[in-house]
């Protein structure tokens, strides 16, 4: 696959949490969708944001906006996950990328069930997608799992923005991209 990819569309959600129940991706909405185009040397071409209403649970925890650093506010004036999938297409139109990839498999199932919630989802999500988690663990030779904090700090790399925005976590998941680009 390698050869037919000069950039990727990185993708890292956030999505509603509490930590007062289990949660599951069947439970959780999208918030936020960060994107960074990159190339796999790990130069961002342009990033975004795109913040979402939530429907079932449109009031954010206080863990939730106290992790993510996102206000409530923000939120329930945000676009639907509709109108948000439309807004990110219509970013995407203009950048040229061959597939995209997320930290782990998380983000991909969060998207399936989005899709059959609200009948859609954004254009990359027909795309091939990447697991650069599972790449990084055949990098290392490990099984167990490898956050992207861990991951920037076994390379000396400082977190940068902050951490559990989709836009900054999308952009330093791009930075571990010329450590994974032989896989991809």
């Amino acid at each position: 696959m390698k050869a037919n990819i000069n950039h990727l569309l990185v993708v890292d959600l956030e999505a509603t949490c509490w930590d007062d129940r289990p949660q599951s991706v069947e439970d959780m909405e999208v918030i936020e969708f960060g994107l960074a185009i990159a190339s796999l040397k790990g130069e961002v071409l342009a990033s975004h944001s795109e913040l979402v209403k939530p429907t079932v649970n449109p009031i954010l925890s206080s863990f939730c906006s106290q992790l993510t650093g996102i206000d409530p506010k923000d939120v329930l004036m945000a676009p639907s996950f509709e109108e948000s999938t439309v807004l990110i297409n219509k970013w995407l139109e203009n950048y040229d990328y061959q597939a995209w990839a997320s930290w782990g498999k998380y983000d991909y199932n969060q998207i399936q069930v989005e899709q059959e919630r609200h009948n859609c989802a954004p254009i990359f999500f027909d795309k091939p997608h990447i697991n650069l988690k599972a790449l990084w663990q055949k990098k290392l030779g490990k099984k167990r799992r490898t956050g992207l904090g861990s991951a920037l700090k076994f390379l000396d790399l400082e977190f940068e923005g902050q951490p559990h925005r989709g836009e900054d976590d999308a952009c330093n998941i791009a930075r571990i991209l010329p450590q994974l680009e032989k896989w991809i």
